[in-house]
């Protein structure tokens, strides 16, 4: 079981322990509090201090609880913050504007807290006294450019980079002292005193940096959870830095954050999450994993060994190579009319396993120079997306669909090809499955199978892949209810169902065919549906749209689909 080490302290009492020789390690993020939060801050605590703006209204036994502070000791046996940063960091920057603050006045309560306050700023040597070129607190946050300005400020209290967000805040808690000093002069020192004496925190000191993560994902903080690309970069870090490379890898970084925010800005869990989540099934293929249990990616890429998996110079190409392959993607930057239609079906897939599967594809088929063949690329999207859709359709979970997944990566990297050759589907069964699933608009899979017809047509031209789009029920709900159909499961069908623009859409629901087309064409409304077969269907002569025509579009659907599975041989000959 983790030791912790957990101790209620006053300010005082936690900056002012021998022990407290604090690290903001690489992998956490720049400072980010602005002069919002310190506006916050400030207020919060002169109304704790100053009750009624009144100083002798204040109880010396009350306590104002600012928050956690989670650290671990390092190897270097510095007490590296994994939470508390924000916090810290300011209550730093605030006790400096205080320090100079009390330069001038030479009342020993002055002086007497000037010293309080430099023993909580500065390292002391064995007399007690200040080292005033030792601060208490280092910073080695990789993506911070502002880093030095702090550790600047609180050596000399001096703001010399008024652009940084120490510089703002210190200059903001200095402004608000002098303003405190014209209106109560006699207030500072219990300001001060109050501060260092009655504010609480509450340090957690983990035994490694696993249990204090495990601690702070638990934690409701103000600030951002370290996620796991903040825990990656730093190894990576590390990994350059021992080279001589810190600087270029401090710049690659920053550019590849940035991309990814670009073509993954929805990403759950952040967009440099996702590229190394796209990135980890590529190395679980080739590492030959096939088990269908998939570990959580800071356990994947630690490994057991201290993340060895990331001391490589492989890595960053790697990465770089796979976000700008997925740029190309999804910016469709030179893509075909047949590629940009294949991604707007998977747009709509019925999960992002084949995302995964790309990935995978990318690495086992670029050549030296990261390319790969467009129209082998098209050939191999039409598979995944057949098989895919196909297998849900079975098997509706993610979970299930790692199976026959997972031992096609290990093929993709060793032969550059995918057959699924030991899954392929019966017709009869597949038929069956067709006839007794309940397209409702909640599952995935309707979209996605919907979204495939309407690419599948000859005349229909490529869509917006930023446009929303909703589920049209061609024969109208309203419709229903006047002309009921014979069989009341026609209804939700494939075939009464069609892919919509959303501001067509809403217009269009529960009218009669003859105004739905009216809509359908951009007659009534003014915008005119880009979905060609709905077109087509507007543009009869004598426009039609029955319970015949259901049964015979779900009957096109369903076998257009299986000349796709056979055309991408994917259907048993038994």
């Amino acid at each position: 079981m983790s030791k912790l080490s957990i101790e209620q302290k006053t300010i005082r009492e936690l900056l002012t322990d021998k022990r407290s020789n604090f690290l903001i390690p690489d992998y956490q993020r720049p400072y980010a509090w602005t002069e919002d939060e310190c506006d916050t801050l400030w207020d919060d605590l002169f109304a704790f201090c100053f009750p009624d703006c009144d100083y002798t209204k204040f109880d010396r036994d009350s306590e104002y609880f600012l928050g956690p502070i989670v650290t671990y000791q390092n190897k270097q046996s510095k007490l590296e913050i994994i939470d508390g940063q924000q916090r810290l960091t300011t209550i730093l920057l605030l006790l400096r504007a205080f320090y100079d603050k009390f330069e001038l006045m030479l009342d020993e309560q002055s002086k007497s807290l000037r010293h309080n306050i430099s023993m909580c700023v500065w390292k002391f040597d064995e007399f007690d006294r200040p080292d005033l070129q030792q601060l208490k607190i280092d910073s080695e946050v990789a993506s911070d450019d502002d880093k030095q300005s702090f550790l600047d400020i609180l050596r000399t209290g001096k703001a010399e980079d008024s652009k940084s967000n120490y510089a703002k805040n210190f200059c903001y808690f200095q402004q608000r002292l002098e303003d405190l000093l014209q209106h109560y002069p006699t207030f500072i020192v219990y300001f001060a005193t109050r501060i260092l004496n009655n504010v609480i925190l509450l340090p957690i000191e983990a035994e490694s940096q696993d249990t204090a993560l495990r601690i702070f994902s638990t934690l409701n903080d103000r600030g951002l959870p370290l996620s796991d690309a903040d825990i990656f970069k730093s190894k990576l870090y590390g990994f350059y830095s021992d080279r001589g490379y810190k600087e270029d890898f401090i710049n690659r970084w920053k550019a590849l954050e940035a991309l990814t925010k670009e073509i993954f800005p929805n990403a759950r869990s952040g967009p440099m999450v996702e590229l190394f989540t796209q990135y980890m099934y590529y190395k679980r293929a080739k590492n030959g994993i096939v088990g269908t249990s998939t570990p959580a990616l800071r356990v994947f890429f630690e490994g057991g060994n201290n993340y060895q998996l990331l001391s490589s110079d492989k890595i960053m190409p790697d990465l770089e190579a796979l976000a700008h392959f997925w740029e190309r993607l999804i910016l469709q930057d030179g893509l075909s009319e047949k590629m940009q239609k294949q991604l707007f079906v998977l747009k709509y897939a019925p999960n992002s396993m084949w995302t995964y599967l790309t990935s995978v594809y990318f690495f086992a088929c670029r050549d030296a120079s990261n390319h790969i063949e467009d129209a082998k690329l098209e050939q191999f999207l039409d598979k995944i997306t057949a098989f895919i859709f196909a297998y849900t359709l079975l098997r509706t979970t993610v979970s299930a669909l790692r199976a026959p997944i997972y031992p096609e990566m290990n093929a993709l990297v060793k032969t550059k090809e995918i057959t699924f050759a030991k899954n392929k589907f019966n017709r009869t069964q597949l038929e069956n499955a067709f006839a007794n699933f309940t397209f409702s608009n909640s599952r995935p899979i309707t979209r996605s199978l919907l979204t495939w017809w309407a690419m599948r047509n000859p005349q229909q031209h490529v869509l917006d892949p930023e446009s929303p789009f909703d589920i049209e029920h061609i024969y109208a709900a309203r419709r229903k209810e006047v002309n009921p159909l014979k069989k009341k499961s026609n209804f939700e069908s494939l075939g009464n169902k069609s892919i919509l623009e959303r501001r067509i859409n809403i217009r269009a629901s529960d009218y009669r065919f003859e105004d739905k087309i009216k809509i359908y064409l951009g007659i009534s409304g003014g915008y005119k549906t880009k979905i060609a077969e709905l077109q087509a269907l507007a543009s009869q002569p004598e426009p039609h749209f029955t319970e015949e025509d259901i049964e015979q579009r779900t009957k096109s659907i369903v076998s257009g689909f299986m000349d796709y599975l056979t055309e991408n041989q994917l259907l048993s000959s038994d």
